[in-house]
């Protein structure tokens, strides 16, 4: 199929799940529609709806630029909308179809997502962000082994991405593969030492994982902080694994990175203070400062 065709089934695709309309008065609203009514009325909307461009006599770039602020501002429907309307216009397709592609995973329409991330790879087969997305979507499935192929594809084509980096990490993590995932996150830090203060607000991060997972998570990283020799983000997610209910002074015992803290008074106390937080003994504001901590257990 020639890669005029492609697009053009692909922006069938797009229309079909954007701009369909009910065949008769009768059809009941689905959840999202009823969730996209609700957005149109609401005074942002309202505001923001007389100002759209008509797609008729606009530019493929300005068309491109109201879908990034529609969907900066939560109305991705709409954003998908332009983005089309940028591609018909001669928008660049490889990028117009990654936010398409973006955008879609944001809406949870996993299958339309692939479809646009396969096609972006497909036109550039050296699009590294292509392929970090095309891991996210087999990440989102549960098909780890895929993501973790996709992810190192996208690390050949841009070697300096943290993002990438902690992706393949993450997916490491799900494998079980702990060494492999450990490295991953220290080559993340190294690139980007703040990456896992916002890392989690974007792509595929620990917040998809189980809870059980995520407190496991939560200590490979304040492994990492230890070994780096940053006690303050050390102790900071251990913390969390720790509340999550993650046997953190176990695991320390046999770590020859974490064994040396494992009787540290500042882990001991946080331990005991996650334990009285899963207990409900305490409150979250109590544990992070709010009174003066339990007094911490002694442990062989």
């Amino acid at each position: 199929m020639s890669t005029h065709r492609r697009i053009s089934s692909l922006l069938l695709l797009s229309g079909l799940i954007v701009v369909q309309t009910p065949l008769n008065a009768q059809k009941i609203a689905s959840p999202s529609e009823v969730v996209t009514d609700a957005r149109h009325q609401s005074p942002e909307w309202l505001t923001i709806q007389p100002h759209l461009p008509d797609p008729a006599v606009t530019s493929a770039t300005q068309l491109e630029t109201v879908g990034d602020v529609l969907r900066a501002r939560r109305f991705p429907e709409e954003a998908l909308k332009y983005y089309v309307y940028a591609l018909q216009k001669g928008g660049n397709q490889a990028t117009l179809m990654n936010k398409l592609g973006i955008t879609e995973l944001d809406l949870r329409h996993v299958v339309a997502a692939r479809a646009y991330f396969q096609q972006v790879v497909r036109l550039q087969k050296k699009d590294a962000q292509g392929w970090n997305n095309l891991g996210a979507v087999e990440y989102l499935d549960g098909h780890y082994g895929g993501a973790i192929s996709d992810y190192r594809k996208a690390i050949k084509y841009d070697k300096r991405s943290a993002t990438f980096h902690s992706n393949l990490g993450t997916a490491y993590f799900e494998e079980k593969d702990f060494n492999k995932a450990r490295g991953e996150f220290d080559v993340a830090l190294k690139i980007d030492p703040e990456m896992m203060e916002h890392h989690g607000s974007t792509g595929v991060s620990a917040h998809m994982l189980s809870p059980a997972d995520h407190a496991h998570f939560c200590f490979e990283i304040a492994r990492l902080y230890a070994h780096r020799g940053d006690e303050t983000q050390m102790l900071h997610y251990l913390q969390l694994a720790s509340e999550g209910g993650f046997d953190v002074l176990g695991e320390m015992r046999d770590d020859s990175v974490m064994a040396p803290y494992r009787k540290d008074p500042r882990v001991l106390t946080l331990v005991q203070n996650a334990r009285a937080l899963r207990n409900g003994r305490i409150s979250v504001a109590d544990s992070e400062g709010g009174v003066p901590p339990l007094p911490a257990e002694t442990h062989d």
